[in-house]
């Protein structure tokens, strides 16, 4: 029979290791350099708290909340930390998951790290190639051509409609 002390030590073991994991920063993303940086504070002071919370700390808006998700102009969604522009709006699709998806990112937009937070599963991170500010994940389970959903936070991006032809 397990001892009792036996017992709750490996919980809090468990939890503690997944409370770590949880926390740490991806030690890929951590050392990478980008073109635009900036302190902690510099970022507080330019994006509103809840882009700071999710460009910044990795963290997720909720559901159904964005206001990109009803935005149907032809334009480009460019991040709300640099202005970088990430993805077309012919390559928007709805995922019917609560967030702004997309098929394929602009050439050179974005970069990719390994995510090992969301417990023991691993996922891809997608951030910005020139800021580094979180965007949100890409997954395997998206439409032709690519059969790739970036599934993007809509607070981390801004959408610029395409100019009428003059």
């Amino acid at each position: 029979m397990i001892d009792r002390r036996i017992l709750l030590a490996s919980v809090a073991s468990l939890l503690g290791l997944a409370a770590f994991r949880w926390l740490r920063v991806s030690p890929a993303k951590a050392a990478e350099k980008f073109e635009i940086e900036k302190t902690d504070a510099e970022w507080r002071a330019q994006l509103t708290p809840q882009q700071y919370d999710i460009l910044r700390k990795q963290g997720t808006e909720r559901p159904g909340s964005s206001p990109l998700l009803k935005e149907h102009r032809k334009g480009v969604f460019a991040c709300a930390g640099c202005d970088l522009p990430l993805f077309s709006s012919d390559t928007k699709f709805d995922s019917r998951t609560g967030w702004p998806s997309f098929w394929q990112p602009l050439d050179g937009a974005i970069g990719t790290t390994e995510d090992r937070s969301f417990f023991l599963m691993t996922r891809t991170e997608v951030h910005c190639r020139r800021c580094g500010g979180h965007l949100g994940h890409v997954f395997n389970d998206g439409p032709r051509p690519t059969g790739l959903r970036y599934c993007m936070n809509g607070v981390a991006m801004k959408f610029v409609p395409e100019s009428p032809a003059s």
